[in-house]
């Protein structure tokens, strides 16, 4: 009775593979499409496709935090005209019309006798223009001698902001082109695991091999899906944030563009070059402070030594009548020219105070130079050993990858022979696969590194 119920059972099974072998056709033909369909602005050749370089000149131009740089070094500019112009000279115009009430009373000795007399005129106008000119201001001085740090410091705030956008966006740029990397790797998976699917189905029917073979490979492709599947969502956020870092339009799209062989070649360095401490922006913007603190401590310490000086006209054209309407029919001018010098004698301790804070401020600044070249270089060392990690890494991961496609030739030919098990084609496709994403993994993180390193010795170029 078993031997005769036998035959209906396995037939049974056989129809229900054959309905799991189309649709794992299905899964097969889907997740190549998919891809395709989610990809299918990179063979559109009316969206553009830009290189790294093409990436980071747009990024120059449109991003908005660089732009808010440049705008800062017209405001430096702009600041020091402001404090700068206390130079000119500085032109007002006056104006008065009084009319009295009652006139003012004077007592004036008349033939020996007090006598009370009104003084003025009942309406009086007096228009002036008054002219002061700086001389000697030791503020005006220290404005002036601030004005070209100021400048400098917020064009090396402008350089720093180029520098760190070049770094993020071929970061993001790589990182997006590892997950497209990755998803192509994972498209031909799927393709070999459809393909091995097939077969394993085949030699099933045959009576070569038993249904787990299979099921396996049903279980394999899966996984392989929901990896490619992952990958292809990914690809959409990686997009934005490299779009947010160029000032790219979020609606727009684009593809990018690169050449495997040249980046290659790009990834070796000079492991030669030293460390130039002076390169690198931050000291640069360190020593500008550190000149800025000086200034302010000659500043308020010689201060009380200058006095200020300046000159001043004014001319008045003093009208009087106790006719209204005849107020401005004859004009009694007067003008006047001289000179003003004051010097403090004593503030509370005002400016030697702050010549004190200046000095401590000082020395602030110098303890933080020696922090900062102490951060440099351990930034220089810890890039430069991840760099030669990862590239040693990579060249290991490359070999792998040539000896994984060669073992999974080999067992996949000796599958469909019938010499070894399926596990050992699932074992083998599994090494390929992890095996090429790691490379990809690997061949990234040198890159990464790479610029790590660059950016350690002061070598970006924007």
């Amino acid at each position: 009775m078993i031997n005769d119920m036998y035959p209906l059972v396995k037939t049974k099974s056989r129809e229900v593979f054959g309905k799991h072998y189309i649709y794992g056709t299905f899964l097969l033909l889907l997740c190549v499409t998919i891809p395709r369909a989610a990809f299918s602005q990179q063979v559109d050749d009316s969206i553009p496709s830009l290189s790294l370089q093409q990436c980071i000149d747009y990024a120059l131009q449109h991003q908005p935090a660089l732009q808010q740089a440049v705008i800062g070094t017209s405001i430096a500019k702009t600041t020091n005209q402001i404090n700068q112009s206390g130079w000119y000279p500085q032109v007002g115009v006056t104006a008065n019309l009084n009319h009295y009430l009652q006139r003012p009373t004077t007592l004036s000795n008349i033939n020996g006798v007090q006598t009370p007399v009104q003084t003025s005129l009942v309406n009086t106008s007096t228009p002036g223009i008054g002219v002061t000119q700086a001389i000697f201001q030791p503020s005006l001085i220290y404005a002036s001698r601030i004005a070209p740090l100021s400048l400098k410091k917020a064009e090396q705030t402008l350089d720093s902001t180029k520098i760190d956008l070049v770094v993020n966006v071929s970061k993001s740029y790589y990182s997006l082109l590892l997950t497209l990397e990755q998803i192509g790797v994972l498209k031909e998976d799927t393709a070999r695991l459809g393909e091995s699917m097939r077969t394993s189905y085949h030699q099933y029917v045959g009576g070569i091999v038993d249904e787990t073979d299979y099921e396996q490979a049903k279980i394999t492709l899966n996984t392989s899906m929901v990896q490619l599947i992952q990958a292809n969502e990914s690809v959409f956020p990686l997009y934005a944030t490299l779009k947010q870092l160029m000032g790219f339009p979020s609606k727009q799209q684009f593809n990018v563009a690169y050449d495997s062989a040249q980046i290659q070649q790009e990834l070796t360095i000079d492991l030669s070059e030293e460390l130039q401490y002076d390169k690198r922006i931050e000291l640069k913007q360190l020593r500008v402070m550190q000149d800025m603190q000086k200034e302010q401590t000659r500043y308020f310490s010689k201060t009380y030594i200058f006095p200020t000086l300046s000159g001043f006209f004014n001319y008045n054209a003093s009208f009087q009548n106790n006719s209204f309407a005849k107020l401005y029919n004859v004009a009694y001018p007067n003008s006047i020219v001289g000179l003003t010098l004051s010097m403090p004698v004593f503030a509370g301790f005002y400016r030697t105070k702050n010549a004190k804070l200046s000095r401590l401020n000082e020395q602030v600044l110098n303890w933080s130079e020696v922090n900062l070249k102490s951060n440099i270089y351990t930034e220089y060392a810890t890039a430069l050993a991840n760099y030669k990690g990862n590239y040693y890494n990579m060249q290991q991961m490359k070999d792998n990858v040539d000896l994984a496609k060669r073992v999974y030739f080999v067992v996949d030919l000796q599958y469909k022979q019938g010499l070894v098990p399926y596990l050992n084609v699932i074992t083998a496709e599994t090494n390929l696969r992890t095996s090429e994403l790691t490379y990809l993994t690997a061949l990234f993180q040198t890159i990464s590194s790479k610029i790590d390193w660059q950016r350690a010795l002061g070598d970006v170029k924007y």
